[in-house]
């Protein structure tokens, strides 16, 4: 079957999460998936996701995600062939961002095609690489661009040890495949010391929808309990980093003015790991003070009887409202630290990438 590029494809991206096997088994799928590739989430969720490669570049795919995972690579893009669930779209092809984050890769997959926003998207990337062969002009990328979040070093404790590394074989004593062809291997161990969050898109306060890890956000499970992503911002960098976000999402938008993918941003800032929202509903009452007008209760005042009347002239309906209390935050965030941070936007997410500042 011929492949077909666009034939009514929406230009839009979906967030997905594979594993480290080699059959790079879908774990999470967001919802825009549907309208890219005509598959409901639950359909692919568990699955091969290298069963939607194209024939063609299989071997090739697999050597990829091998590498990827190895080489603790982060925002890179690879264009390649992806099946879509109607026979007759055929072969669709795709943008797909990948970054690992511990013992998952997570990234996007988003219609390419070759326009300015498709030269955007790989300015903005550490790694290009394309594997159909119709389309090398898409192969673009910075010159002698560092690194935007390299390796860093992980507990020994907090490894996964693949049933062929335990014999004492080190990961970098096991041999790197010869071939692509036939590439076989356990699952790898885990990588860097990353979190990998998205928010949704389309709300003011960017509620955490999923986190991959509580390696650095620890105060619950945010899965079960949507929280602010700016929760876990520290107040001092909480405005920029909003302006971030709202910076990517204006990147984050297709030709058709429709919410789509829109390359990657870097920076940092202050983490705070069980965020302002938890500290303040557990905070003594000493951390927590009112304003000057509230009003004072003592048991030592005389307690005027119900019918008492009094001829002294109360004061004057303005003085007499009584002031809402002013309550702050308590002045200290808690556990803080310094992460670098890579902020995407895409159909219906913003992906976060977090880890430590070096």
């Amino acid at each position: 079957m011929a492949d077909k590029v666009d034939n009514g494809i929406p230009c839009l991206s979906f967030i997905g999460i594979v594993d480290f096997s080699q059959e790079a088994k879908w774990l999470y799928i967001t919802g825009s998936v549907s309208d890219l590739l005509g598959y409901e989430p639950h359909e692919l969720e568990g699955r091969p996701s290298l069963e939607l490669v194209h024939p063609d570049e299989m071997a090739r795919v697999r050597k990829l995600h091998y590498d990827t995972i190895r080489q603790d690579k982060a925002a890179c893009l690879v264009y390649l062939r992806m099946k879509h669930k109607n026979p007759h779209k055929g072969y669709i092809l795709c943008g797909i961002s990948r970054t690992i984050v511990h013992n998952v890769t997570v990234g996007s997959v988003s219609f390419a095609n070759s326009s300015a926003k498709t030269f955007h998207n790989n300015s903005t990337a550490q790694e290009i690489t394309v594997l159909s062969p119709s389309f090398p002009e898409l192969q673009f990328r910075r010159w002698h661009d560092p690194a935007p979040m390299p390796p860093t070093p992980i507990p020994s404790a907090l490894r996964l040890t693949p049933k062929s590394w335990r014999d004492g074989a080190s990961p970098s004593s096991s041999p790197e495949p010869e071939e692509e062809e036939g590439l076989s291997y356990d699952p790898l161990p885990s990588q860097s010391f990353r979190t990998a969050l998205i928010l949704d898109r389309f709300s003011t306060h960017c509620t955490i929808m999923y986190k991959s890890n509580d390696l650095l956000i620890t105060s619950n499970d945010s899965n079960a309990d949507p929280r602010s992503f700016f929760d876990f911002v520290a107040k001092k960098d909480e405005a920029r980093v909003r302006t971030w976000i709202e910076t990517v999402k204006t990147w984050g938008v297709n030709e058709r003015g429709q919410p789509s993918d829109g390359g990657f941003g870097f920076a940092g800032f202050t983490l705070l790991a069980e965020g302002r929202d938890h500290l303040y509903k557990h905070a003594t009452p000493s951390v927590i003070r009112r304003g000057s007008g509230a009003p004072r209760h003592s048991s030592n005042l005389p307690v005027r009887p119900k019918n008492h009347k009094s001829n002294i002239r109360g004061p004057s309906s303005a003085s007499r409202a009584i002031k809402t209390p002013t309550i702050i935050e308590p002045e200290v965030e808690g556990e803080s630290l310094v992460v670098d941070a890579i902020f995407s936007a895409h159909s219906d997410g913003i992906l976060v990438i977090l880890r430590r500042s070096a």
